[in-house]
């Protein structure tokens, strides 16, 4: 998630008015912050309990770092972790400290497939929690909030359940997203 900027986010109130904002723009130049996440699921995948990891940058290092505090986290014989195909993901960095964990099994979700990877939902409640309605100064602030939130969502977790059906999903033709059910295709 990122690059989480220290700025104003604003609230969920909206008074009506002759005003549309409520509070005061902010351009938001005093740093920023990349998260790296994983909610793990595997053996038990009821627990929804999460790690984050924040960084100065998107980088194949920082999921390196990642991928340990996972292991050091959630002790398990052996892992298969799901990923979108991000470049640090891929990267020949990331492919060669793999090699370092056996143990450690890769699952890429397809390309333009979004809707698979479980962790955007929890990106949204992980902003919610630690951004929502809050003015920030710095980039310690920004990141002591975050891991305030991970406390938070750790001690009152949920799993998290996907909750459309294969028949609402929406199929991919030729590049493009299409509901089935609002444009039937023609049988030939």
């Amino acid at each position: 998630m990122g690059p989480v900027s220290a700025k104003t986010y604003p609230g969920e109130t909206w008074e009506p008015g002759p005003f549309r904002a409520t509070f005061e723009p902010d351009y938001g130049r005093r740093g920023k912050v990349w998260v790296h996440g994983r909610v793990p699921s595997g053996r038990e995948p009821a627990t929804g309990q999460a790690t984050i990891l924040t960084s100065p940058r998107r980088d194949s290092v920082s999921h390196i770092q990642l991928l340990e505090q996972v292991i050091h986290e959630f002790p398990a014989d052996r892992w298969i972790i799901i990923e979108d195909n991000l470049s640090i993901h891929i990267s020949r960095q990331t492919r060669l400290a793999l090699t370092a964990w056996p143990e450690i099994r890769i699952q890429f979700i397809p390309k333009y497939a979004c809707w698979l990877n479980l962790i955007e939902p929890w990106w949204k409640q992980l902003r919610s929690l630690a951004l929502k309605g809050r003015r920030f100064e710095t980039q310690d602030e920004v990141i002591d909030a975050l891991i305030a939130a991970l406390v938070y969502w750790n001690e009152h977790r949920h799993p998290y359940y996907w909750r459309k059906k294969p028949q609402e999903q929406v199929q991919l033709l030729g590049g493009f997203a299409v509901n089935r059910s609002s444009f039937p295709l023609p049988v030939i």
